[in-house]
């Protein structure tokens, strides 16, 4: 996997982040350095962890699934991107103004389980984990500290526009994964 392909993917994977960020941003109304901090290393955090634990999981199924990995890999990373696009078109979500471990633990667990499932993917293709893991989780926390402060500035007129697009990047990759396995490109 190229550094362009894992640059998308990571974008893809910071969306929800992006988007939550955004909403925390909406709640707090004012940027804080200790918000920006906070936000950017529980969804960079967890972002990292994520593919981390995915991957360890699909090593030690890839040999026996080895022939349909590449089929494994384009339905997870289709029904990752299909669900950020169902959730675009949704009805908003609220999210408080709170920054306690308990609420930050929630929305970075709930905005890094499809990284879980790409972390599965990256096993199947044999992707070196640990930079790519540093640099999904690097790329959120610039993503989630620039999503509260536009949040702040704009709203919530970016969130849905910025899942949508995540959810086209993924399933456009697994699409990709999918066509280079079965020698189509």
């Amino acid at each position: 996997m190229g550094f362009l392909e894992l640059f998308f993917i990571a974008v893809g994977l910071a969306m929800d982040a992006f988007a939550v960020s955004i909403c925390k941003g909406l709640s707090v109304g004012v940027a804080k350095p200790k918000y920006i901090l906070c936000v950017g290393l529980y969804f960079g955090g967890f972002q990292a962890l994520m593919p981390t634990i995915g991957y360890f999981v699909g090593v030690n199924f890839k040999g026996a699934i080895q022939s349909v990995d590449h089929w494994i890999a384009f339905i997870l990373l289709a029904i990752i991107g299909g669900n950020m696009i169902r959730e675009s078109r949704g009805e908003e979500e609220c999210v408080g103004a709170r920054f306690d471990v308990k609420e930050m633990t929630a929305l970075a667990v709930a905005t890094s389980i499809d990284a879980l499932a790409v972390g599965v993917t990256f096993a199947f293709l044999d992707v070196n984990i640990a930079p790519a893991a540093a640099f999904i989780g690097c790329l959120t926390f610039v993503i989630s500290a620039a999503g509260l402060k536009i949040g702040t500035v704009f709203g919530t007129k970016y969130r849905n526009k910025a899942e949508c697009f995540g959810g086209i990047v993924l399933i456009l990759i697994g699409l990709k994964i999918l066509l280079e396995h079965l020698g189509i490109c």
